[in-house]
C-alpha cells in the first residue's frame, strides 16, 4: 500500500511539472514572438495568431523506472531466480553491474542477495565475476561420453541435464548411434545413462530373447529395487526415500480416479434383450 501510495504522489507531481513547464514555455515562446514582431511589423499592422506550443512531458521513462522498482523490492528469492537464470542461459561471467544492467538486480547495494547468490550451489563467484556452475564442466558431446564411460553402473541424468544448453539433444544423440544406454522410469528424474562398451556386444539366441521377454516384472518400483537387492545388486534409485519426501513437501502420491458404475435406464441398450425379466426398470417396463 506504501508502494501505491508512493507511485500516486509521483504521478501528481509530474503532472503538476508537466503543467508549470508548458505554461513557463508557453509564456517564453508568446513574450519573443510579441518582441521580434514588435520590432519587425508597423504599429497598425494587425498582429498574427501565435501558434499553439506542444506540450512537454516531464518524463517518458515511468515504466522502466516502475519496473526496476518492483524488481528491487521483491523477495530475495526472486532475485536470485533472476540472476541464475542469466548465468543458465547465457553461461557466461558477469561482474555485479553487469548484472545490474541485465536484470536490474542490484547485487553491491543489497547484501542479502549478494550473501545468497555468492553461496548459492549454482554459482561460481571468483571475487569478481558470476557464473553458472553445474555438478560436472562438460562442454560437448565427446566431454559426455567420456564421462558416462566412468560410470558402468550408470549416471543419473538430473547430474548432467544443466551441463550445458544442448546436452539432452547430445544425449540422445548417444542414445541413437549406440554409445549409450538411456533407461527411462515413470520420474524422469530417475533417467539413468549406462554405457555401451562395444567389446560386450554378443550375439543372443532368439529362444533366449523370448524367454526374457516372457519374464514378468513387478509393476512398483520398490519391488522391482528389493528383488535387486535380493540378488546382490544395488539399485541406482530409493523410490521410499523419494516418495518420502514428497509427501513431507505437500506433495502426496495422487489416488487413482474410480470410475463411475453406469446405471441402467430406460435409454439403456440391453444386449440381452431376449431375457426382459432381468431388467426390471423403473416405472414397470421391461426393454
Amino acid at each position: 500500500m506504501a508502494l501505491n501510495e508512493r507511485l500516486s504522489k509521483f504521478k501528481q507531481q509530474q503532472e503538476r511539472c508537466q503543467t508549470t513547464l508548458s505554461s513557463i514555455a508557453a509564456t517564453q515562446a508568446s513574450t519573443s514572438k510579441l518582441q521580434i514582431s514588435s520590432r519587425s511589423r508597423p504599429v497598425n499592422a494587425p498582429s498574427a495568431p501565435a501558434k499553439q506550443t506542444p506540450a512537454i512531458k516531464f518524463s517518458n521513462d515511468t515504466e522502466r523506472l516502475q519496473h526496476i522498482n518492483s524488481i528491487r523490492k521483491s523477495p530475495v528469492g526472486a532475485q536470485i531466480k533472476l540472476v541464475i537464470e542469466l548465468l543458465y542461459k547465457t553461461r557466461q561471467a558477469y561482474t555485479a553491474e553487469q548484472i545490474n544492467d541485465a536484470t536490474y538486480v542490484a547485487i553491491n547495494s543489497n547484501k542479502a542477495v549478494f550473501d545468497s547468490l555468492r553461496n548459492n550451489l549454482k554459482v561460481q563467484f571468483d571475487g569478481k565475476r558470476f557464473s553458472y556452475k553445474s555438478k560436472h564442466d562438460l562442454n560437448g558431446k565427446d566431454q559426455l561420453l567420456y564421462l558416462i564411460r566412468k560410470y558402468p553402473e550408470g549416471l543419473p541424468v538430473v547430474e548432467v541435464k544443466d551441463a550445458y544448453p544442448t546436452v539432452l539433444e547430445d544425449l540422445q544423440a548417444l542414445k541413437a548411434s549406440g554409445d549409450i544406454w538411456w533407461l527411462s522410469s515413470m520420474d524422469s528424474q530417475e533417467d539413468i545413462a549406462y554405457p555401451n562398451d562395444p567389446k560386450s556386444k554378443i550375439k543372443v539366441d532368439a529362444d533366449l530373447k523370448q524367454l526374457y521377454r516372457e519374464i514378468e516384472l513387478p509393476r512398483d518400483m520398490i519391488d522391482i529395487e528389493k528383488e535387486l537387492l535380493k540378488n546382490g545388486h544395488k539399485p541406482a534409485t530409493d523410490t521410499t526415500k523419494r516418495r518420502s519426501v514428497a509427501q513431507i513437501n505437500g506433495q502426496p502420491k495422487k489416488p487413482k480416479a474410480k470410475k463411475k458404475q453406469k446405471q441402467i435406464t430406460k435409454r439403456t441398450k440391453l444386449t440381452n434383450a431376449h431375457m426382459p425379466e432381468l431388467f426390471d426398470l423403473p416405472g414397470g417396463r421391461n426393454t
